[in-house]
């Protein structure tokens, strides 16, 4: 897939419009809590999930970040839960894969993690696993959501139990530092600085590195619920750069709120997202003959420079629609070892079936040592293309990307770009936008693009809009 048209084709990875996507987003539920998200909400998606996925009762793993609402959402999931026959184990503040972990670990049939993930404090949100660690299939959050809208039933099982899950954030660190695949790793020297996002990473991913003798620094590791995401970690990488260069240290790293993301930060202070990560870890296990098959997976946003490294390579690119759910789906089809999103979602198939912030770092900093070269280095081996993203308000993207004139206005720049880079529109699955991405050989040429088809479909926005309902200008977004 290396051309405009054949992986540019919005209609291809449009998100499906059905009506349980009103609960159920990309990545869970989510809302502001106690206004979208409420405890009443928690309490009918833990019965439901329950009737769905433990009809005859069963083992629940529960966890949350460190949101101040988290302990009433979890409370209320809890109730759903044990009011349907369900054994719930409660892990306290965990990372997201650690609660996909523990799930296997304890032989579990369902997860849940109380997570907004990346938004800020005030919101909130539930993900639900199912008994391998992965993200619930889309037919079980549609069955999900059909059961919240009947009324309560009077033949729920017997009550459930719950109590806590004894270690848990132990027996997940044991777990990481157990990740590595090469003997002896020793980093002392090495100084790394981890922006921990005021979350759910931050009393555990200092002392798994520090198992390897780094000298850790930790920034924004107090777990502060009032501030997770707030101007750190992964959404603002100023402040893990700046302690970086105060400190010399080899490299940075951040999380998001719930620990299943990352971002680099090098000495020199360049950024390593995920597409240079998968291309890293791709091409040094398919030099070491640890990559069978010589493919992995990503996204419909991850550079096409990225497809282009691997491919000169050996190595095949899969792309998936957005969202680590498709990608780990498609690397358990594909029985691949490695996948996931430029947002710096990476799933290291070997060891988890989803996205782990930390694991990442083990892995990468394995890597450089297993190598003997510095991150970045192994990061030029990787040539991304100049990249553009924006984003569209529309009222209705799937009807607005439907329309003949969006089409058209699409097709001319496409035509434009033609095979020297890759044009990708896609409504969002989260909000209402319609997203634009190009990619071109040139700069100029990427901006010249990506300003083409914005005007012109910003142009539509207005003219078809009622007056003052939507905001017709086109922002930068991060995708």
């Amino acid at each position: 897939m290396g051309t405009a048209d054949t992986v540019a084709d919005d209609r291809r990875w449009m998100e499906p419009v059905t009506p349980w996507k009103t609960l159920f987003g990309t990545d869970g539920i989510r809302g502001r809590a106690n206004v979208e998200l409420t405890p009443e909400l928690a309490l009918a998606v833990g019965r439901a999930a329950a009737r769905v996925v433990l009809p005859r009762g069963g083992r629940v793993v529960i966890g949350r970040d460190t949101r101040v609402s988290g302990s009433m959402l979890e409370a209320a999931l809890i109730a759903g839960l044990t009011a349907c026959g369900a054994e719930v184990l409660v892990a306290g503040i965990v990372p997201t894969p650690a609660i996909a972990y523990l799930i296997r670990d304890e032989r579990a049939a369902l997860g849940v993690v109380v997570s907004a993930s990346h938004n800020p404090p005030e919101d909130n949100g539930i993900k639900l696993f199912d008994r391998w660690g992965m993200k619930l299939p889309e037919r079980l959050e549609e069955a999900i959501a059909e059961e919240i809208k009947r009324a309560p039933r009077s033949d729920d099982l017997a009550v459930g139990s719950s109590r806590p899950l004894d270690a848990a954030a132990s027996r997940y660190a044991a777990f990481l530092t157990g990740a590595m695949e090469i003997e002896d790793v020793d980093l002392t020297g090495m100084t790394i600085v981890l922006d921990c996002a005021h979350g759910a990473t931050g009393g555990i991913a200092p002392r798994v590195l520090e198992h390897f003798n780094a000298r850790v620094i930790g920034l924004h590791v107090e777990p502060d619920g009032g501030r997770i995401n707030d101007r750190c970690g992964v959404l603002d990488l100023g402040p893990l750069r700046e302690a970086v260069a105060e400190h010399g240290a080899d490299l940075g790293i951040a999380f998001d709120g719930d620990g299943d993301r990352i971002l680099v930060v090098t000495s020199e202070g360049d950024t390593i997202d995920g597409d240079l990560i998968l291309g890293i870890a791709a091409l040094h296990l398919h030099r070491a003959g640890r990559l069978d098959p010589a493919r992995i997976v990503a996204t419909v946003l991850s550079n096409l420079g990225l497809e282009r490294t691997l491919g000169s390579a050996g190595v095949a690119m899969e792309r998936t629609p957005v969202g680590d759910r498709h990608v780990a789906e498609a690397m358990r089809r594909g029985g691949m070892k490695l996948g996931g999103e430029k947002s710096g979602h990476i799933i290291f198939g070997d060891h988890s079936p989803t996205g782990d912030g930390i694991l990442t770092a083990v892995k990468l900093v394995e890597i450089a040592h297993e190598t003997g070269r510095a991150l970045g280095d192994l990061a030029a081996d990787v040539r991304l293309l100049p990249q553009e993203q924006s984003a569209l308000p529309v009222a209705d993207p799937g009807v607005f990307l439907g329309r003949e004139d969006v089409q058209r206005c699409i097709d001319r720049a496409r035509a434009s770009l033609a095979a020297d880079g890759r044009l990708l529109v896609r409504a969002s699955g989260t909000q209402s936008l319609i997203r634009v991405m190009v990619e071109a050989e040139t700069e100029a040429r990427c901006a010249e693009t990506h300003r083409e088809v914005s005007d012109c479909l910003a142009a539509i926005a207005a003219q078809s809009a009622p007056e003052g309902d939507v905001d017709s200008r086109v922002g930068s977004s991060n995708g």
